[in-house]
Parts: structure tokens; C-alpha cells; sequence
């Protein structure tokens, strides 16, 4: 197994800078994910004004493993989906020749 070249990058997250190595062929997802907790943290400010910093970053990273899950479940139900259309599509046609 070959090595994957890295890339050094610096993110900032609110008030907080990191400094990282990640895979050069995935810097542009480090890049956008920094950018969409970005965005959250700043959602949840604007609606929670009074909130610590440390409280918003537990609202992101909540937010953030509710999406995954969600996405997870979705990805497992997707098969399922298919075969579900499969089976009506051949029931449809088969209704129909009667």
C-alpha cells in the first residue's frame, strides 16, 4: 500500500486555529467542512446570544452527528428502496397484462 501525500493546512474555527496535516487529495474537504461547522456555530449564535462558545460548539457538534446518523440510515435504507421500486414496477406490469 502506497502512502498518501500530505498537505499541511491551518483552519480556523471561530476563535480557534488548527494546524494539520490531512491528505493532499482531501485538503478541499477539510477546507469545507471547517467552513460548514463555521457556518453552524454562527447559526447557533445569532439564535443563542447569550450562550458560551463552549455551549454553541456542543449545539454544532450535536447538530453535526444528528446529520450523520440521518445520512447513515438513509444509506442503509437506499437498497431497500430499490427493491421495494422493483418489485412494485413488476407488480404494476403484471397487473396490467391482466
Amino acid at each position: 500500500m502506497s502512502e498518501q501525500r500530505k498537505q499541511h493546512i491551518t483552519l480556523r474555527l471561530d476563535a480557534h486555529t488548527l494546524s494539520i496535516n490531512v491528505p493532499a487529495d482531501n485538503e478541499h474537504l477539510y477546507r469545507k467542512a471547517a467552513n460548514v461547522l463555521n457556518e453552524k456555530y454562527r447559526s447557533y449564535q445569532r439564535r443563542l446570544q447569550t450562550t458560551s462558545a463552549e455551549q454553541l460548539w456542543v449545539y454544532v457538534a450535536l447538530d453535526v452527528a444528528v446529520n450523520l446518523c440521518a445520512d447513515a440510515h438513509a444509506n442503509r435504507l437506499q437498497p431497500i428502496d430499490e427493491k421495494i421500486k422493483e418489485l412494485n414496477n413488476k407488480i404494476i406490469k403484471q397487473l396490467n397484462k391482466e
